[in-house]
């Protein structure tokens, strides 16, 4: 498969990217070389190959949930610029 100068054209054009001359040749070029790649990807047999998701094995570490201690009310608003009544008070953002 081979990609013309018109369809990378019509996809810059979609895309609403403009290119000058120089640079359409080059991504031309460039997107031909890549499906050239592609084309030689396909002929490696794979049928051995078990699918993955991933190209490194991987696994989730997962870890109990514990209730632990936390910090008081009074010491985690001692750090807030202003409190009021228990509370984080923030300028107001939304009309």
């Amino acid at each position: 498969m081979k990609i013309s100068r018109k369809e990378v054209e019509h996809v810059a054009r979609l895309a609403r990217l403009k290119f000058s001359e120089a640079e359409m040749e080059r991504f031309t070029t460039q997107l031909n070389s890549i499906l050239e790649y592609m084309d030689k990807l396909q002929e490696l047999d794979t049928g051995a190959v078990e699918p993955t998701f991933h190209a490194v094995a991987q696994r989730n570490v997962f870890r109990d949930d514990r209730v632990l201690p936390s910090a008081s009310q009074e010491l985690t608003l001692s750090n807030a610029p202003d409190g009021d009544r228990g509370f984080f008070r923030v300028p107001k953002i939304i009309e």
